[in-house]
């Protein structure tokens, strides 16, 4: 498979080092930044024969099989728009697009091409994950009552010196689009369609345009209920998922990335012989990852298939985000319909703007 590589940074060298552990699966055969000089430096150090700054030029030139969109949010929808014109698959980082009407633009395009569109959520591949899905498919755990879903990280004031950090134009939003997001299609990969949220937000500590912190009630559609947090305001770090089973707890605690002994399964009394022998017995040894995705993806399009994380399933995680930033910007609870378009907040995922903007105007006036 002939890949290439679109925007130069700190996360496209993590896909440069995945794909070379793909083996001889992947030819990657250029790398692309609007900065010719990192382009350049980029490629020497992964080994890629093409560097260049103009995208379409590069295609037309290298012909890549899959594109890869490593570069800052605001331009992901343009590049995979451009790869897909000239017939690749494309791969795209998250956030897939900025707002939901870009990401039926990005759907529209995908199928206008026939080719495919997946999104980058890389925690879905480890072997605990699609254990744990595995399990909760068969009935093994029993109904799930209760999640917890909280992703509470550091970033100081310097990392939004970044000038595209931190701004709705440019990132889409703050922790709950940027950094949560991870954690929460996990969650859904789990547990499936969400149905309602209430939720608030804020600007704690951070001068940004965007929220630094979070936190909602995110109902589902099986019964579950679940608590999310997002935050880049937490000293001490920490990813953690917890699924409170009518037969066991699962929980996973990690930071960026977890392997086996992440995960601790709590039986109830009575269920530990059937609880721990199945989650004993299942797939294991798969840290996540985005090699595990990346094998994931070569493996359904050399088959003919339609790649994982399909535009269907990351739309259902972009609309739970939309749906945190409308219930905490109205104060009312949404649900998906209330995110089609016409709501502001298909349009933009902060909607007519959040209350900080909205005081700092009056203010100003």
């Amino acid at each position: 498979m002939r890949v290439a590589l679109v925007g130069t940074g700190t996360i496209a060298g993590i896909h440069a080092e995945a794909l070379r552990g793909l083996g001889d699966r992947v030819d990657l055969v250029a790398g692309v930044d609007v900065d010719g000089t990192l382009a350049r430096s980029f490629c020497r150090a992964h080994g890629i024969p093409y560097a260049g700054t103009d995208l379409a030029d590069v295609l037309d030139r290298t012909r890549p099989d899959l594109v890869h969109v490593c570069t800052p949010p605001g331009a992901h929808l343009e590049a995979a728009r451009t790869a897909l014109a000239y017939g690749a698959h494309v791969l795209v980082e998250k956030p897939p697009t900025l707002t939901l009407r870009q990401f039926a633009e990005l759907e529209a395009a995908s199928s206008h091409s026939g080719r495919h569109v997946a999104a980058v959520f890389q925690h879905r591949f480890g072997s605990g994950a699609r254990r744990l899905r595995a399990l909760h498919d068969a009935g093994v755990l029993g109904r799930p009552l209760l999640a917890v879903c909280h992703t509470t990280w550091y970033r100081s004031q310097e990392y939004f010196d970044v000038p595209w950090r931190g701004r709705w134009d440019t990132e889409g939003g703050g922790p709950t689009m940027g950094h949560g997001i991870h954690q929460m299609d996990l969650l859904l990969a789990i547990l499936g369609e969400w149905t309602q949220v209430s939720a608030v937000a804020r600007r704690q500590a951070r001068d940004v345009d965007t929220e630094d912190l979070s936190l909602a009630h995110v109902s589902f559609a099986n019964g579950c209920v679940a608590s999310v947090v997002n935050s880049v305001l937490s000293p001490r770090e920490q990813s953690y998922l917890r699924f409170d089973f009518a037969k066991a707890t699962i929980e996973l605690t990690h930071l960026y990335g977890y392997g086996e002994d992440a995960w601790r399964v709590t039986p109830v009394p009575g269920h530990e012989e059937e609880v721990l022998s199945a989650w004993h017995g299942g797939e294991r040894g798969v840290p996540s990852g985005h090699k595990a995705q990346f094998a994931a993806v070569l493996d359904a399009l050399t088959s003919g298939g339609r790649p994982p994380v399909t535009l269907a399933e990351a739309r259902r995680t972009m609309r739970l985000v939309a749906a945190i930033y409308a219930s905490a910007f109205t104060g009312r609870p949404i649900g998906a319909a209330d995110l089609g378009p016409g709501s502001d907040f298909y349009e933009r995922m902060q909607g007519a703007g959040p209350p900080w903007r909205i005081v700092a105007r009056q203010e100003v006036a």
